[in-house]
């Protein structure tokens, strides 16, 4: 991945950062995992695709994008039988998270956007299952820490326009369009030879194509433009919220597990 160094966090100098939150208040948040994406596609294709959209985002609509968490939710609740579906007994070398770590680590990060002076928040996440957990961390906090709040994953974005997939024709149309080197296709007949199986690989796989995907990422950015358009901002000052202050909030969302949508199967 390519980073759009005017837009991003980590490489901006101070007077620029300060300027471009100054113009427009917004940090975006791309969330990711590596997982499984079939012989054709590279491990992070959700990371790959969340911090394009949301550096796209950034240079249209302003704001910055925040460092990326790579790292995400999978092997609970529902995932876990999905895995065993698409996988059988083969290694799907992930890189998962347990829920309770990544919960309380996004609450920790809305904590930093909230103090580093930004008025709103836009989560894109581009692994797709977890996204109401995801959104019950952001209210639990806004209705602590006032900020406003966009959380979305990639397919609800587009959603009654496209229909989201897992390393299949939506995902793979995607990555053509953004990073067309790391996609092979020639690949995606090792279901039947190679001995790591369907590789939670997706039939139509051969039916992605660059266009769809620039369509769907096109549709994608309207999504999130037509967000930042709602956001309102004002120059009331925040207090600086320490560590302390987010345990008992931690504290609360962990009483509530038995609702967490990421543990439960149905």
């Amino acid at each position: 991945m390519i980073f759009d160094e005017g837009v991003r966090w980590e490489m901006l100098k101070p007077a620029e950062f300060l300027e471009r939150r100054a113009v427009k208040p917004v940090v975006y948040l791309p969330m990711g995992l590596c997982e499984p994406h079939g012989h054709i596609a590279p491990f992070g294709l959700d990371t790959i695709e969340a911090d394009w959209l949301c550096d796209q985002a950034a240079r249209r609509f302003g704001g910055i994008v925040a460092p990326t968490m790579a790292y995400h939710i999978h092997e609970a609740g529902y995932h876990g039988p999905w895995l065993e579906e698409v996988m059988g007994t083969v290694n799907p070398l992930l890189a998962a998270l347990p829920p309770h770590l990544l919960l309380e680590t996004l609450l920790y990060q809305f904590r930093a956007f909230r103090n580093a002076g930004f008025r709103a928040v836009v989560v894109v996440s581009g692994h797709h299952g977890s996204q109401k957990d995801l959104r019950m961390v952001a209210d639990a906090f806004a209705d602590k820490f006032p900020i406003q709040h966009f959380v979305r994953t990639d397919p609800e974005l587009v959603a009654g326009q496209f229909t989201g997939d897992h390393a299949g024709r939506y995902e793979l149309s995607q990555l053509l369009a953004i990073r067309p080197d790391l996609v092979d296709m020639t690949r995606a007949a090792r279901v039947d030879t190679d001995p790591l199986g369907r590789f939670a690989q997706n039939p139509d796989v051969t039916m992605a194509t660059a266009e769809e995907g620039a369509a769907i990422l096109g549709a994608s950015l309207v999504a999130i433009g037509n967000a930042v358009s709602a956001f309102t901002f004002n120059d009331d000052e925040f207090s600086h919220i320490c560590f302390d202050a987010i345990e008992p909030l931690a504290a609360e969302l962990n009483a509530r597990k038995k609702h967490w949508a990421t543990l439960n199967v149905a």
